[in-house]
């Protein structure tokens, strides 16, 4: 329900005594808002805020963290609300007043890189994430080991998927995340849980430059816990540009005690997705169906997002796939001359057509004169020597003329060779081999 600015500065005014309202400003009412919040102005120029929640639930948890900011008003550089007095709200619970606390909420999305804002945020979140588990058990707030938190997880992802509204490929996504255990191999840090612009408040020394600021406090501690110290990089991942994102880690990591774990980015991309879930489980336990229909509105966007984004980068890398090789310069090698170029083709064409000689060899008698030779035999000469000239007296006049001589084809003409004749020595012990061998013989005579 909504409650008016002059009964929020009514109950102010019963919370802390002497505080006298002479103005009031109430910030406007949003849907699924947990507290009433209005800021109140005294007779004495000092500002308060009053948050009165609006249901039972809501006034627990304010119940709880009230006791923690307690405990750590006095261990952090930076201000915590603390409340200075409470008033009982008639429907049953009570309303906290807290001294107002100077500065201005940050916009993640303009925040700029480098030295300034952006590292003494990280800063600050390293010093939060370096407290003492012992206050927050003390205070009486969950605590949850890698295990247990990532079971929760996927508990809240079956019931939202239950409802329908998850598209399935979101579905497929967050599971093989949820389910991969060395994901979640983190230190319990204790944590903020909801660590948004709004719930950062900054000062700057020169309102023009962006790097003189400083941060003033955090507020919004309603779901502090001991967990994933992902969570609180949630909301910087999915609004921070990529290199204010990068100071902002940079700068958390040198500030830390304990070294950050290498998952720690790829599980606060999942928590900021997965913040829509949490929505979506809030909208369907009010009954509110138009705010249901918007958050499932917008999972579908989240959706189609993510998947522009996985082809876009699909495609990068198969550019990168398909880019030529670079390639050096063509060697060509030198053309070595040759004297005898053609005679040498001819000789390589002749070894691979030539046949293998048989293994007995006949040989024709010799001739007084030289006649051309033919080859038969494995091992050639690199060149044939020509048929050496035979000159003849010529002809006298009167004789007839000379007839081409008619070609024959004798089969049983002996095969002329090259082959050496085989000369046999008489050896002691060794018997004659017989006419067979001796040069020249005719099987077939």
């Amino acid at each position: 329900m909504d409650r008016s600015p002059l009964y929020l500065a009514a109950l102010a005014s019963a919370a802390v005594p002497g505080l006298d309202p002479a103005s009031v400003e109430a910030l406007p009412s949003e849907e699924g808002q947990l507290f009433d919040v209005a800021f109140v102005q005294d007779t004495q120029h000092r500002r308060w805020v009053v948050r009165a929640p609006r249901t039972q639930a809501a006034g627990a948890q304010m119940d709880v963290t009230v006791a923690l900011l307690g405990l750590l008003s006095r261990r952090l550089p930076f201000a915590v609300p603390t409340p200075k007095g409470f008033a009982a709200l008639k429907e049953g619970g009570r309303a906290a007043v807290y001294p107002y606390l100077p500065g201005q909420n940050v916009r993640f999305e303009a925040l700029p890189p480098g030295p300034g804002l952006a590292a003494e945020l990280g800063r600050t979140i390293a010093h939060l994430h370096n407290a003492d588990l012992q206050i927050f058990d003390e205070a009486g707030l969950p605590a949850y080991d890698p295990d247990t938190y990532r079971t929760r997880r996927l508990a809240e992802l079956d019931r939202a998927a239950a409802t329908g509204h998850v598209p399935t490929a979101l579905l497929s996504r967050w599971e093989r995340m949820l389910e991969d255990v060395s994901l979640w191999r983190f230190a319990p840090t204790p944590t903020h849980g909801d660590l948004t612009g709004d719930q950062v408040l900054a000062v700057f020394d020169d309102e023009e430059d962006a790097g003189t600021g400083r941060v003033r406090a955090l507020t919004g501690w309603e779901d502090a816990k001991v967990a994933d110290p992902a969570d609180d990089f949630a909301a910087l991942v999915r609004e921070t540009p990529p290199e204010a994102f990068e100071t902002v880690l940079e700068a958390y990591a040198h500030a830390r005690v304990e070294r950050p774990d290498k998952h720690l980015e790829q599980r606060a991309r999942l928590a900021a997705e997965m913040r829509l879930v949490t929505d979506l489980m809030a909208a369907v336990s009010s009954d509110d169906r138009r705010l249901v229909e918007r958050q499932a509105a917008a999972l579908r966007r989240l959706d189609d997002r993510i998947h522009a984004e996985e082809e876009a980068a699909n495609d990068y890398r198969h550019d990168e796939d398909v880019r030529p090789a670079r390639t050096g310069p063509l060697l060509v090698p030198p053309h070595m001359a040759d004297d005898d170029h053609d005679s040498d083709e001819d000789h390589d064409v002749a070894l691979m057509f030539a046949k293998t000689a048989p293994d007995e060899v006949v040989t024709a008698e010799p001739d007084d004169e030289p006649q051309e030779e033919v080859a038969l035999a494995v091992e050639h000469e690199p060149q044939e020597e020509a048929a050496p000239t035979v000159e003849h007296d010529p002809p006298p006049d009167d004789a007839p003329a000379a007839q081409a001589p008619e070609a024959r084809h004798d089969d049983t003409a002996p095969i002329p060779t090259r082959r050496a004749e085989v000369e046999f020595e008489e050896h002691d012990g060794l018997e004659d081999p017989g006419p067979e061998f001796e040069p020249g013989y005719d099987v077939r005579r």
